[in-house]
């Protein structure tokens, strides 16, 4: 696979990795056996980075990403803080982080993280010099290797990207999420910060498998949180209303290339941005981890195809999603 360098973080990791949010909680049950299969077949097919949090089923992924690290030793593991809390610019504090931090590294059997990012924390603490301060702290202790922060917007990424020990930023980036595209990539490139891609194939959207019949039990997000009820919409079908989602994927399959399925086209759409260091489909099974992973070695898509994505963006899904995020 691949190999890009994940910003500052001094590592080069495969630019498909796994997000292990589905393997938590919120997207139905999933086994132990089950996520563990999971992450093994991920593995298998090249994958070496996975990114996690402690709020994924209260640290049952990160526990679960600990018994895998244990058998597969030398993969990246990022994982990420701070919504175990009310969210307060006050609750960012270097106490908190070293309970917080203690915490994972207990849960994934490790003495020091590889990348601990901030959890889209309240859009005031990317601007608060104490954070960074504290989480420098948190490096020279030793408990972690590097810090970056995840975010909902694209002005918390570039208020992040000018911080100078920022070595990651996580955002959603997909067919669905072309803002990055304007000022995100090009400042974090010059700035030599990470680019990790979530929600890259829009909750499962543009995987092209759901229609109009499609149900979704009633503890996975995409049935409870359409409106933003638990957390920000925008982590949910990338905040786009599903009916739009659906009319946006029927446009687009028609410039799915022979032996793609729809959701590596998806994936193959994001890794042809060179700003990203790893995108981070999630997976449920064996199948979907081998198969995300391959989108890895396909073709780049030609221009003419990027061009249509875009113009695809603009008629359906920008009104929605642009001045928002």
């Amino acid at each position: 696979m691949e190999k890009r360098e994940l910003g500052k973080t001094g590592r080069q990791v495969g630019v498909v990795g796994l997000g292990a949010w589905q393997l938590g909680a919120d997207w139905g049950e999933v086994s132990e056996d089950d996520a563990l299969a999971t992450l093994n077949a991920a593995v298998d097919a090249g994958v070496d980075f996975i990114d996690t949090a402690d709020v994924y089923g209260d640290g049952r992924s990160e526990q679960i990403v600990g018994r895998l690290l244990k058998e597969r030793p030398g993969l990246t593991v990022a994982t990420k803080m701070g919504r175990r809390v009310p969210q307060v610019p006050s609750a960012y504090t270097l106490d908190n982080f070293r309970a917080w931090n203690d915490r994972s590294r207990q849960n994934l059997g490790v003495d020091t993280i590889d990348l601990v990012q901030l959890h889209c924390p309240p859009t005031p603490v990317y601007s608060d010099q104490a954070v960074y301060d504290a989480l420098d702290t948190l490096v020279q202790e030793g408990r972690i290797a590097a810090y970056g922060v995840s975010v909902e917007t694209c002005e918390e990424a570039l208020t992040a990207i000018a911080r100078p020990g920022v070595a990651s930023v996580q955002i959603i980036f997909n067919a669905f999420r072309l803002k990055p595209l304007e000022r995100v990539l090009p400042a974090a490139a010059e700035a030599g910060v990470g680019i990790i891609a979530r929600v890259p194939l829009a909750s499962g959207l543009l995987s092209g498998r759901y229609d109009e019949h499609t149900s979704f039990a009633a503890d996975d997000h995409r049935a409870y949180n359409r409106h933003g009820e638990s957390f920000d919409v925008g982590e949910t079908f990338s905040g786009v209303d599903y009916a739009t989602g659906l009319k946006a994927v029927e446009r687009l399959k028609p410039l799915v290339p022979d032996g793609m399925t729809t959701a590596q086209f998806a994936l193959r759409w994001i890794i042809d941005h060179p700003a990203v260091s790893v995108v981070i489909p999630g997976a449920r099974n064996e199948r979907q981890a081998v198969a995300n992973a391959a989108a890895a070695r396909l073709p780049a898509l030609p221009q003419e195809t990027h061009a249509a994505v875009s113009r695809v963006y603009d008629e359906l899904i920008r009104p929605q999603v642009h001045p928002r995020w």
